[in-house]
């Protein structure tokens, strides 16, 4: 079957979403000790995993090793049911919107050296939640703000964040901003990591990957709209336009029979360059190599925009960019592509 007769096939399958009650105020509830719950007009929007870490067996240990958001469908008939994945099935570190690095070094106060550190898998370090340091909910948006050690392989931190996530809507779509800022504990600390395991991520639905990966394409500034079931990821060998630096980029999945499209957008004053990573079971984001000082923490923003449908070139999304952007500017206004 050609390409655009798939993505007209997938196209009509998709209801005519249902807008957001214009009137309806977002509302934050708390679970202490397991997770903060958003919803708008009493339905869920997403929910902020953030249990204390659990080292009793080491199935606990993995599901409670780093917090993480899970969002819901907002739209059609699917209100209450997850568009996003956590810590179950195959690789559980993969969970709903995250942020970690698999290869950390850094050189703690009695100057010994640490390698390794990996705040992805948390395998032999964790993102531990500590409290939340502001709650906003109103009827146009809402936020927190989580302050999160990041623990190392002596089982003591080496940096803290601060964490906010902030939820709005724009007409069907669903914005979620993420604004980080890791401070080291220590004089310096370096973050690298494989772009498939490091940097900040959304993972889709398990179902996505289990029953639609050949569905699921990517939108790319340089080449628009890829093939369904095809990724296009930074290697070495491939270090070019399509996977290096992009100030955005665009997954389509197909979940319960209805399209989504996430755009991911990525700052100009984030640290370059960027290198992307893509999968066609649901998970995409990028990744960076940086040194970040105490004297200087590191600040990271991106934006998710969550779209019920799909859209019919990629000036769509940059459109949603140079939105984003107009109201989040970066220093260097030279820097907008």
């Amino acid at each position: 079957m050609p390409f655009d007769l798939i993505r007209t096939t997938f196209l009509f399958l998709a209801p005519i979403a249902t807008l957001p009650s214009l009137h309806a105020d977002f509302l934050w509830t708390d679970s202490p000790g397991k997770y903060l719950e958003l919803s708008n007009d009493g339905k869920p929007v997403a929910r902020y995993v953030y249990e204390p870490l659990d080292a009793s067996t080491p199935e606990r240990r993995d599901e409670t090793s780093k917090p993480y958001c899970q969002v819901y469908f907002f739209q059609w008939n699917h209100y209450g049911e997850l568009l996003t994945k956590g810590s179950e099935g195959d690789f559980p570190q993969q969970r709903g919107i995250f942020y970690g690095f698999n290869r950390i070094s850094y050189q703690d106060a009695a100057g010994k050296q640490h390698n390794y550190v990996d705040t992805w898998h948390c395998r032999n370090a964790a993102e531990v939640h500590r409290r939340f340091t502001d709650q906003q909910a109103g009827k146009d948006d809402a936020s927190f703000t989580s302050e999160i050690d990041w623990i190392g392989d002596d089982d003591l931190p080496f940096a803290t964040e601060s964490r906010t996530m902030r939820f709005s809507f724009v007409g069907a779509d669903t914005l979620i901003d993420f604004d980080s800022v890791l401070t080291p504990r220590f004089d310096e600390l370096l973050l690298d990591g494989d772009p498939h395991m490091a940097g900040f991520q959304f993972r889709a639905h398990r179902d996505v990957g289990e029953k639609y990966a050949n569905a699921t394409y990517f939108i790319r500034p340089v080449t628009g709209i890829g093939r369904p079931g095809t990724a296009i990821n930074w290697s070495p060998k491939n270090d070019t336009a399509q996977t290096r630096d992009l100030p955005w980029k665009a997954m389509c999945i197909t979940l319960r029979d209805t399209q989504i499209t996430i755009s991911y957008l990525d700052h100009p004053e984030n640290p370059k360059p960027v290198r992307a990573s893509e999968r066609p079971y649901g998970r995409f984001g990028t990744c960076f190599t940086t040194t970040v000082k105490k004297s200087s923490p590191l600040r990271v923003r991106y934006r998710l925009v969550i779209h019920p449908g799909e859209y019919e070139t990629g000036d769509e999304i940059a459109a949603l960019f140079k939105a984003w952007l107009a109201k989040s500017p970066a220093k260097d206004q030279s820097q907008k592509p």
